[in-house]
């Protein structure tokens, strides 16, 4: 319990949600933008895969991550990782390596298509971000809601990509 900073989210913590959500999402696109100028396409998450093959997929991985995916993840990097880096080594060091250990998690879903390097890192820096939005607010159910509206975002693009929406 003393890992994890957990309570109804305040006016302040619900205005770092919109805040986080777009630092999030323009922090990867900038990194995308980045490695592709080096040439470096991520590797694409097997879950993505499976959605181009039935698209109906991206549809249905939308309550598995509000609900399952992003609290567990979160619960885990944030909550237990970073609060006992935390602990042992202080905040900067507790955000770096549960990011590290966020991107590198993330390694073990890849479809082996692009770069794994690319993909990883993506997943660091993502980690690195969720990590300073829960420093900063204290409550775990921040960074949760940022990462759920990260890949509802993600999955809802996909379909529309696959299904030929956009």
């Amino acid at each position: 319990r003393s890992l994890i900073g957990l309570r109804r989210p305040s006016k302040r913590d619900l205005g770092v949600v919109a805040g986080g959500a777009v630092l999030l999402v323009v922090a990867i696109v900038v990194l995308e933008a980045v490695l592709s100028q080096v040439g470096l396409a991520p590797d694409e998450n097997v879950a993505v895969e499976t959605g181009r093959e039935n698209p109906a997929l991206f549809l249905y991985y939308i309550p598995v991550v509000i609900f399952l995916n992003s609290p567990a993840e979160e619960l885990l990097f944030r909550g237990v990782v970073q609060g006992l880096f935390r602990r042992a080594y202080g905040v900067v060091p507790g955000i770096l390596a549960a990011g590290a250990i966020f991107g590198g998690i993330h390694y073990l879903a890849l479809a082996g298509q692009g770069s794994a390097a690319a993909y990883v890192g993506i997943a660091f820096v993502s980690g690195v971000v969720l990590g300073a939005i829960y420093e900063y607010t204290g409550n775990l159910i921040v960074p949760i809601v940022v990462h759920a509206a990260w890949n509802v975002l993600v999955y809802l693009n996909l379909y529309a990509q696959t299904t030929g929406m956009l």
